[in-house]
């Protein structure tokens, strides 16, 4: 039972972190952008690439694949939302347009990198693990718990106790208003998407180092589980995010152990939905109340 909590704890916090920027953007701006899968994988690949080919030191890596998800938040932005803003249904618009350019940047990825799982060293990250209440737990493992919930608790902060939060939380009540203001609507609107980015990028290349496997396709199936997490925990909440990142994994986990590797994403998602049907809004989401 220990050893089940640590495993699904750990995986719980890599959704997580994947989660949060999703729910950074949607929370801010009300996209959804669907080219963070493809974020999350050139994450782990800019770092491996670093860490493996060049032969750089692991957080040498790490800090790459930050500032490429950071480029690519950019690239995403300017490319897939800034020239469809103007559109009555720039929403949905740009929901197709991040899908497509999501799908561009993973077949790039393909015909660059191929087909083949790569890799990091066994050396690359120590393998140090020690036991509490008959649990293995490595350091890799509370690493990623840990960074997992200082991004949380660190975007919870910036966004309701600094100025760039207010002016974040001011262009998603009224970019009109926001823009009257004086708020740099353009500004604050590239930062979100950067920042959301280097998140998904940093979810990714610990994602590689916990299981040691990067593929082109490894993003394609963690994105469902994210949009299910900020759904559950309340679109736009990012303590929402972290709490469904930890319900999916422990449920997964259990449905592992306890009856079949082959039902794990069938009871996770019925779980996921039983508590929608509860909560509609979402654990830590506000009703919303619809104007007629």
């Amino acid at each position: 039972m220990a050893q089940q909590i640590v495993n699904g704890v750990f995986m719980g916090s890599i959704y997580a972190l994947f989660a949060l920027g999703y729910t950074l953007v949607f929370g801010v701006l009300h996209q959804l952008n669907l080219a963070h899968q493809a974020v999350f994988m050139l994450g782990a690949v800019g770092g491996w690439v670093v860490s493996v080919t060049f032969g750089m030191p692991l957080w040498v890596g790490v800090v790459t694949a930050l500032v490429t998800g950071a480029a690519l938040g950019l690239l995403i932005e300017r490319i897939a939302f800034a020239p469809l803003r103007a559109r009555p249904d720039n929403h949905f618009a740009g929901l197709i347009s991040s899908i497509a350019l999501g799908i561009i940047l993973v077949a790039l990825a393909l015909g660059t990198f191929g087909p083949d799982t790569e890799r990091f060293p066994r050396e690359a990250f120590p393998r140090i693990g020690f036991q509490i209440a008959g649990a293995s737990i490595t350091v890799l493992q509370v690493a990623i718990l840990a960074v997992a919930i200082a991004m949380m608790v660190g975007l919870t902060w910036m966004v309701n106790r600094t100025r760039l939060g207010r002016a974040l939380r001011a262009v998603a009540e009224n970019e009109r208003a926001a823009r009257i203001l004086g708020i740099d609507v353009e500004r604050v609107t590239m930062g979100t998407y950067m920042l959301s980015s280097a998140l998904g990028a940093t979810a990714g290349i610990l994602f590689a180092l916990a299981f040691n496997t990067i593929r082109v396709e490894m993003g394609l199936a963690i994105e469902l589980k994210g949009l299910a997490v900020i759904i559950v925990g309340g679109l736009g909440s990012l303590p929402g995010a972290m709490v469904g990142g930890l319900i999916l994994g422990l449920s997964e986990v259990a449905t592992i152990a306890w009856i079949g590797s082959g039902w794990r994403d069938a009871v996770a998602f019925a779980l996921l939905f039983a508590i929608l049907l509860l909560r509609p809004q979402g654990l830590f989401g506000a009703p919303q109340v619809r104007e007629v």
